[in-house]
Formats: C-alpha cells, structure tokens, sequence
C-alpha cells in the first residue's frame, strides 16, 4: 500500500464548503477535489478563492474557474507539476504517491462507482480525481472527486488505470499532475496577508464590462435552439452557464466572509451581492429548465438583475482595493 492520507469515506468529513445549506454543493470537478484535498491537507481553502472574483462569459460558457496554481504555491507552499507518461499509468501514480505527493488524474467516470446515479456505468465522461491510496496488487486506489473521499477496487479499478491490455492500450494518456508538498503551513497573518495580495491581483483581471449583458444576448438566441433539445442538453448547457456562474460567485462571497472575520472592513455590500446573484442562479436554472422541457416562452429579466448585483460587487470591491 502506497499512501499519502490515511483517510476512510465513511468517516472523512468533507470542509464545510461541500456541508449541508450551500446553494451550490457542488461547483466542478477541480475545484470540489482541491477544496476537498487542501483540507484534508492541513490547509484552509478558502483563502485561495480569491480568482473567483475574475471569471467572465467567455462566448458559449462561462469561465470554467480553477484554482491557479501560482495561488497554491504563493498560499501554501504546494508545487503542481504535469507528469510526463511514458510508462503505464499506474506505475506513475504508485510512484509518486509512494512518494508522499497526491495525483490528479483524468479518468472517465463511466468507472467511478461514486458517480452511481449519474455517469456510473451510464455515461463517459471526463473528469478528474487525486489519487491519495493505492495498492496495485489488490487492485485498490482511493482518491477525492467532487466534494467527497472514495476507495474503488476490481475491474472499475483496473478501468480507470488503464491495466486492461490492449483496448486500454490504444487510448491517449491522459492528463496528469502531481503534488509536492512542502513542509509546513502557512501561518494566519501571512496567509491573510498573501491572500490579500491575490484579491487585487485577480481584480485587475475582472472583466472590465459587464459579462452579464454579453450572457443575456447569447442566452436569448440560444433559447430557439434550447426549446427544441432534450433536458439532456439543457444540463449540459446549465452546466456550462448558470452552475459554473453561481457556484463560482457563491464561492466568492465564502471567501470575501473568510475576509470580514479576518478584520477586513467595507465587506457587506460585495459578500450581499455576491450571495444574492449565486442564489438568483440558482432559481433562474430551474425557471430555464422548467420553461425548456414545457416549451414556454422565458422571462430573462432575471438576468438583468444578475447584472446589477455583479455591478453593485465588484463596484464595491474595485473603490476599496483598485488603488
């Protein structure tokens, strides 16, 4: 047995940013394993969320925010780097996790058992896990993946390392990175203070106009084309639109009360309307939904007033940080 953390799923705790009373449990796979791998590292994520003030409507979806890793590095000491394959897959992650550093792997869920109900055997889809545990002789990994810590073993483990001969072997290797982790941790005031230090950096990079408008406009030709799709589309277009923009801001607003505890001031007008625009997405994506799978006309002054809410927080933090 190779191990980095000796963690069991029935009693790992996720961070509170995965617990009961969030609007968004969940946000996307990357960012869900680091909020959960950061944790379960020593670590408080939420002082790394300060890029999330910075996404934009990028065209035909919204950002699809991750942490930096300058930020991990700057926050926490931790060194990511991509792992070349050029051996079997497994033989890299048992390495490197024998080596004390956690893998983040790209796998098709189809074999993940964690994802029953949705992909598992369902539905190939890509997504990513860090690998924490794993014993190639008895076929057993465990990993973190969205907000939870899991073990697989058997045939689904053998899938997802690419150790089933020659189907496997004519797959491209996919993406993979590994961990370093340094020792120590980061203290409270020069985690507050870096933490600082990327707010105003990631607040320069804030669009300079209103993303909003630009997602109401393609939002509204996108609507003929939705009205005729199945709700299998639709997911895959919230996914892509509301989710990552109501997590993302959801997330922002954690990491501006992170902020207000810490002794920051003049933090109430952005966390309000930070907090009410993810909660606005959340509504606006069961309206959108209902209206698609009804066929009926959609009402899209919601997002209007989305836009007043990003203008009213990102106004407020650009007149006290932008000098």
């Amino acid at each position: 047995m190779k191990r980095v953390l000796a963690l069991r799923p029935e009693s790992h705790e996720p961070h509170p940013i995965h617990r009961e009373g969030r609007i968004w449990t969940e946000t996307n796979c990357y960012v869900d394993l680091w909020v959960e791998l950061l944790h379960a590292l020593g670590h408080d994520p939420v002082a790394s969320l300060a890029f999330t003030l910075a996404i934009d409507f990028e065209g035909d979806q919204w950002t699809f925010f991750k942490f930096p890793l300058a930020d991990l590095h700057a926050l926490y000491g931790l060194d990511v780097q991509e792992l070349a394959i050029w051996r079997p897959l497994a033989a890299h992650v048992e390495e490197q996790v024998g080596r004390g550093r956690p893998v983040l792997v790209e796998v098709d869920a189809w074999f993940l058992p964690d994802t029953a109900g949705t992909s598992y055997r369902r539905e190939h889809w890509k997504t990513t896990v860090a690998v924490t545990e794993i014993d190639l002789e008895r076929r057993h990994m465990g990993y973190f993946h969205n907000r939870g810590y899991y073990h697989v073993a058997g045939e689904d483990f053998e899938h997802l390392l690419r150790l089933r001969g020659a189907d496997d072997a004519r797959m491209l290797a996919p993406y993979v990175e590994f961990v370093k982790v340094a020792p120590g941790i980061a203290t409270r005031p020069s985690l507050r203070d870096a933490s600082m230090a990327l707010l105003r950096s990631h607040l320069r990079r804030a669009p300079t106009e209103n993303p909003f408008r630009r997602f109401r406009a393609r939002l509204e030709d996108d609507l003929a084309w939705l009205a005729k799709s199945d709700l299998d589309a639709f997911h895959k277009y919230s996914f892509a639109t509301l989710r990552q923009y109501g997590a993302c801001f959801e997330l922002a607003q954690t990491f501006l009360q992170w902020l207000a505890a810490e002794g920051e001031r003049g933090m109430d007008v952005p966390i309000a309307a930070f907090g009410a625009l993810a909660q606005a997405a959340k509504v606006f994506q069961f309206q959108l939904a209902r209206a698609v799978s009804r066929r009926t006309a959609m009402d899209l002054a919601p997002v209007d007033a989305m836009a007043g809410r990003w203008e009213e927080g990102i106004g407020a933090l650009r007149a006290r940080f932008s000098r």
